[in-house]
């Protein structure tokens, strides 16, 4: 389980990302950066990336974030992982995965309530076409979507 020829996401996707336009073509929005982290082997360091990654977003005084992973199944666990901690300080949290219908998340929690799942093949299983099942703007509009909402909801509780 992981990285899949259909989830990996090839150079030319990098170059033209369609979350980085999606997001910094929003004047709503403030895009304050693209943060890259790495998919551990180990548990202990699983936790630690997501939590530092976490602990930077708040540093930051994020006002939202969208958390995107060309992986799945064991790199779940770090996603989710870091998605929760992003939640448990305050921030609003979206994300963008395969999940289909095999790569369900190998762990749960509270903050995985708006995940956009990025799978485009009809068995919604990892396929062999290259970037197959790659995040496309429509789905990095929905991510936006799905964060405006709750930085909204947020704001409202707030006042």
């Amino acid at each position: 389980m992981g990285i899949g020829p259909s989830t990996k996401e090839t150079s030319l996707h990098h170059f033209r990302d369609p979350l980085l336009e999606v997001v910094s073509e929003d004047t709503d929005l403030d895009l304050m950066g693209v943060m890259l982290v790495g998919s551990p082997d180990g548990n202990e360091d699983k936790m630690l990336v997501g939590t530092r990654a976490a602990v930077w977003a708040e540093c930051m005084r994020a006002d939202g974030v969208i958390l995107s992973c060309d992986g799945w199944g064991n790199s779940h666990v770090d996603y989710t992982n870091t998605i929760e901690q992003i939640g448990t300080r305050g921030i609003p949290v979206t994300g963008i995965t395969f999940n289909g219908t095999v790569a369900q998340f190998v762990v749960v929690n509270d903050y995985l309530d708006a995940i956009v799942d990025i799978n485009k093949s009809a068995t919604g299983e990892e396929t062999d076409v290259v970037g197959e099942n790659n995040m496309d703007r429509i789905d990095c509009l929905k991510a936006k979507a799905l964060l405006k909402l709750k930085m909204r909801k947020k704001d409202q509780e707030g006042k």
